[in-house]
């Protein structure tokens, strides 16, 4: 049997597909021959995205959905079949962190909102898990599928400061592996769920965190990060591009209910 990284006519959903990291996604799949569907809360952010795809020759249209609304994940599958037919590939980009759910010299553990949690919570896993419900029974029908769910560093060793993210993004870990079983033993053997664990990328979300606003440099923490990464940098959002396409082809068939850690080393690294 050969190899094939091909994924020429498939059709791709892609939440908080307008992102850095999820936009890149889309627009390297449609490169690939893949029709995308970019759905983000923003619907003008993923048309233009769509857009942006479209006036190079590929396939893309810019959906609004709340990944926390199944009415509106459910209107968004019916706008994506009406336009691609079917459902091939999956990823669950939609999540983040937010500022009153991480701790700091002015925010102790003990006096974060509960609010604050939950929101982190719901966006980065009952996000995965609603988006999953509706796309996902697409591919029970037609007996085939590829999702891929977005993880993080923190799901695997617990980063400081970001419980919420944290606990959410390793709860994202446990049902990617729950989901890959589930589908396997009651719909079909030829769906696959498996999920990506990001290292440090520099995205809107995390930027000031690790880049000094004034002067340009790395805070202590973005010292602390590269320190930690034998390779000795942050990641860039096309370099979680490769491990896209082999979880949504056929040249990782028989990989199914893993996480793939793109992290320059750092998994591997013990700090000694």
């Amino acid at each position: 049997m050969s190899v094939s990284f091909d994924l020429t006519g498939k059709v791709a959903v892609i939440t908080g597909g307008a992102g850095i990291l999820c936009s890149e996604m889309a627009r390297q799949l449609a490169e690939s021959g893949v029709s995308v569907a970019i759905l983000d809360l923003f619907g003008d952010k993923a048309e233009k995205v769509a857009e942006e795809i479209t006036a190079k020759g590929g396939r893309a249209i810019g959906v609004q959905a709340d990944v926390l609304d199944k009415n509106s994940l459910i209107n968004a599958r019916d706008r994506v079949l009406k336009e691609f037919g079917r459902v091939d590939i999956l990823i669950n980009g939609a999540g983040g962190n937010k500022k009153e759910a991480t701790t700091s010299d002015d925010m102790s553990f003990f006096d974060i909102p509960l609010e604050a949690l939950q929101w982190v919570f719901n966006l980065n896993f009952m996000g995965t898990v609603l988006t999953t419900q509706v796309f996902g029974r697409v591919m029970a029908e037609q007996g085939s599928g590829s999702i891929i769910n977005i993880s993080s560093m923190s799901s695997l060793t617990p980063l400081t400061r970001v419980v919420g993210y944290s606990a959410a993004k390793a709860a994202v870990n446990n049902f990617t592996q729950w989901i890959a079983v589930y589908m396997n033993q009651n719909y079909s053997t030829n769906i696959r769920v498996n999920a990506i664990a990001p290292g440090f990328l520099l995205t809107q979300q995390n930027y000031y965190l690790l880049v000094d606003e004034k002067t340009g440099q790395d805070t202590e923490r973005g010292k602390a990060i590269k320190k930690n990464t034998p390779m000795g940098r942050y990641g860039k959002p096309e370099e979680l591009i490769g491990a896209i396409i082999w979880l949504a082809s056929d040249a990782s068939s028989f990989v199914n209910g893993v996480v793939i850690p793109i992290d320059g080393g750092f998994s591997a690294f013990s700090g000694v």
